[in-house]
């Protein structure tokens, strides 16, 4: 099978737009409000004989500082398909899924007051309840025979009910006075939420063929201590009933006491109606995750790593033959992570996404062969689904949103149907930064790339600032995507040019590449970014170097804070979000203690010597580049006292420096005031330097 989707830069340039703007005036470049005003789509989801497509929309209110999400519906059989809303609830409709005959759509949504499972028939009527239960349901799926559901919700474990959770939190809100809580044990707190107790339980119930729940959920977890799914950013692609819906697979992680220094999360499977679980994957002491049957149930697919205590290492696709129990691995040769994955409904094909030299592309694998066949080119697929011959994915790149698109399984994909054009209208004034991948020699003599992007009204001969930005992870990768955080057309259309490049660490070049930052992070990463910086000024003369900011957050926080000890002449300004000032501090106070000690070569008490290598905190003597701090105080990744540490340490010496503090940010800035505010100041420090005279 040979499949190849060329996405044309015309049709993905005009998936960008708004729903609610007037007519087009002049152009102009992109801005913040732009960007936190588009609505954006995700969840697709194909109805079981592929005739209709169910999917989310997310619109935001700039003035109530919020946003909500509700369900569309698209019917493909028409010439030319017509969205239709299908929720028109003030709470948000979210995770739909589909009854097994096509009928009716399942999703959750708290518009009766807390998150409950909901069924909507398209025949016509209401939304009718199918969960009434004292908890939030937090994920669910629905068993292919719509006989019964797996949900999942925060219990405490040694409750013998539903009831017991919600009178102790009862209990707790009407304490009175007192505030103080006991710990025993790790994690105290977790990315930006406090530990109360609770676990996220996988639990399953019956329903009738009207949707009804028909008898009490039953726990399918609660007896293993651990949360299903994983905490902070699981779903419901950690567990999945078989097709027969006898059984459910689940992945989970049982560390008790280690559990924030543990990286060994397995697979195991229960009877639907409830049992005791079975590890199967017990012999690996790495990372099992994302169980997913065959259609005809013979075969059991999931992602594994085969590192302990690596979170970045290769999620390989495992395949189990679920009478034997024997495994291989499929496409072992193909030095790419998965990152999600699907079966063709006829079992010979798996699709899969990861990330490939800056795109995150969708591949098709043959689950006999192993031969990997690339479907997507240029672009990122952020989600897709699969039914009878057709697939759907939701893609985007550097100009555009994600919008969705739809192929042929093993057709001629050469034009895909693009189904959605969210935002065309408030867009419609709006011209984007033209961009382009670029490759140079880094450090130890690799191939190493980066993108460049042009303000949005760029001129011939003429030179523009530079916004230089550098990513997170530090495994991950800048490349052809879209952001809502760190957007560089919102840096276009306020007049910078951009460059962004994958070091050394970054994902989609291969394993070994990703790799060498473990141990390294102020080495080949600073090459990279200095050889890559004089490579796209040489290559591209409209890159003023004379004018130029280094921007970063979370480990490109980190990377500022060692561009200003350690490259302290190279920019006029830096803007560091949320970075490492003080690894020891980091090592002690970050919540997920296996990523610093992963990345240090152990913990900082065994190996001192290799977390203080590459610690920021050495060179502040050395500082001089005026540097604007951002901090969300509920960030608990890299937590408030580093960003305190860097601005005490800017302003101690009389560098020019500001703060910004979001106390009611995590490690993101997710609030769209907040974000307005963000990109305000940010752009603002930048002006500052970038406009004025050296």
């Amino acid at each position: 099978m040979t499949l190849r989707l060329l996405l044309s830069g015309a049709a993905m340039l005009a998936a960008v737009a708004g729903a609610h703007a007037a007519a087009p005036g002049a152009p102009r470049g992109f801005t913040v409000e732009d960007m936190v005003n588009m609505e954006r789509v995700g969840s697709p989801l194909l109805s079981p004989d592929a005739s209709k497509l169910v999917y989310t929309v997310r619109s935001t209110d700039l003035a109530k500082n919020g946003s909500n999400t509700q369900l569309w519906l698209l019917d493909l059989r028409a010439a030319k398909p017509v969205p239709q809303r299908l929720t028109q609830a003030a709470a948000s409709s979210t995770d739909p899924e589909w009854s097994p005959n096509g009928d009716a759509i399942y999703f959750l949504s708290a518009r009766s007051g807390s998150s409950q499972v909901w069924r909507l028939p398209l025949a016509g009527g209401e939304a009718a309840k199918v969960t009434d239960l004292p908890l939030d349901v937090d994920n669910f799926r629905l068993s292919p025979q719509g006989d019964r559901l797996a949900l999942s919700l925060a219990v405490f474990r040694d409750c013998p009910d539903l009831g017991c959770t919600k009178a102790r939190l009862d209990a707790r809100a009407a304490k009175g006075k007192t505030s103080g809580v006991v710990y025993d044990r790790l994690f105290v707190r977790h990315w930006d939420s406090w530990a109360d107790g609770r676990n996220a339980v996988l639990y399953s119930a019956p329903i009738d063929a009207s949707g009804k729940v028909t008898a009490p959920p039953v726990s399918l977890s609660g007896m293993l201590d651990g949360d299903v799914p994983s905490k902070p950013f699981g779903d419901h692609d950690e567990y999945r009933f078989s097709p027969d819906g006898a059984n459910i697979v689940f992945a989970a992680r049982i560390a008790g006491q280690s559990e924030a220094w543990s990286t060994n999360f397995d697979v195991y499977q229960v009877p639907a109606a409830g049992g005791a679980p079975r590890n199967l994957t017990a012999d690996n002491p790495a990372w099992d995750s994302k169980p997913t049957y065959s259609p005809d149930g013979r075969t059991l697919a999931w992602l594994a790593m085969a590192r302990p205590g690596f979170e970045a290492d290769r999620f390989e696709l495992v395949l189990m033959d679920v009478a034997s129990g024997k495994r291989r691995k499929l496409a072992p040769q193909w030095d790419r992570s998965v990152a999600d994955f699907r079966w063709t409904p006829d079992g010979k094909t798996i699709l899969a996404t990861a990330d490939d030299v800056g795109q995150h592309r969708l591949f098709a694998l043959d689950a006999a062969s192993g031969k990997v066949t690339p479907v997507s080119g240029k672009g990122y697929v952020s989600a897709f689904d699969v039914q009878r011959d057709t697939v759907v994915l939701a893609q985007a790149n550097l100009a555009s949103a994600a919008q969705l698109f739809k192929l042929k399984l093993g057709g001629d994909t050469e034009h895909a149907t693009q189904l959605t054009k969210l935002n065309e209208a408030a867009l419609a004034d709006v011209r984007f930064g033209q961009y382009e991948q670029f490759s140079f020699t880094g450090a130890d003599g690799a191939t190493v790339y980066g993108h460049v992007m042009k303000p949005w009204n760029a001129a011939p001969g003429a030179k523009y600032p530079i916004a230089f930005l550098v990513h997170g992870g530090p495994q991950g990768s800048f490349g052809n995507s879209w952001s809502y955080r760190w957007n560089p057309q919102v840096y276009a259309g306020a007049g910078y040019a951009t460059v962004f490049i994958d070091f050394h660490g970054s994902t989609g070049y291969g394993q070994a590449f990703t790799d060498s930052i473990s141990g390294d992070w102020g080495g080949k990463p600073l090459q990279d970014l200095k050889l890559g910086l004089d490579a796209a000024v040489k290559k591209f003369p409209w890159l003023d170097r004379e004018r130029s900011c280094a921007l970063g957050a979370s480990y490109g926080g980190y990377m500022m804070n060692w561009i200003e000890g350690n490259w302290s002449d190279g920019f006029r300004c830096i803007v560091n979000h949320d970075g490492v000032f003080d690894t020891r501090g980091m090592a002690y106070s970050t919540e997920e203690i296996w990523f610093t000690e992963w990345e240090n070569g152990g913990s900082y008490y065994n190996v001192p010597q290799k977390h203080e290598q590459f610690n920021p905190v050495h060179h502040v003597k050395n500082w001089k580049t005026p540097m604007l701090v951002v901090q969300g105080d509920l960030d608990f990744r890299i937590p408030t006292t580093q960003g305190l540490g860097t601005f005490t340490a800017l302003q101690r010496q009389g560098i020019p420096s500001k703060l910004l503090m979001f106390p009611d940010e995590n490690h993101w800035v997710l609030k769209p005031a907040n974000s307005v505010l963000w990109h305000h100041t940010v752009i603002d420090w930048l002006d500052t330097y970038t406009k004025a005279k050296p």
